[in-house]
């Protein structure tokens, strides 16, 4: 019995690692969720372009209570900005970036 249970326990183990299981489930997972996160893409980008909008409109404010924000809020505004304009207006070109990431890496 402990035998059989043993070279049982010893071809799952020879099978994971020829066979990695937890990338293709991780890509299967990955794969279900990316058709869901496309279809929300356009309210996620109108969501994204609003809570800029809002927190220019919220610096705004506080310069004209003489309250001057923090360079660090001021800074991941700005780059906030710049990001959510560059996935707007150029998705093919970071898809891209981020596929010629992961072909270098395998």
């Amino acid at each position: 019995m402990v035998a059989s249970l043993a070279a049982l326990g010893g071809v799952i183990a020879a099978s994971s690692c020829c066979l990695p299981l937890l990338p293709f489930l991780f890509a299967a997972g990955a794969a279900g969720t990316s058709t869901f996160v496309a279809q929300l893409r356009p309210y996620l980008l109108v969501l994204s372009v609003l809570l800029i909008a809002f927190g220019f409109y919220r610096s705004w404010r506080a310069k004209q209570c003489h309250c001057k924000p923090s360079k660090i809020s001021t800074f991941l505004l700005w780059f906030s900005a710049i990001v959510v304009f560059v996935f707007i207006f150029f998705p093919q070109v970071i898809a891209n970036l981020v596929a010629d990431l992961l072909a270098g890496k395998s």
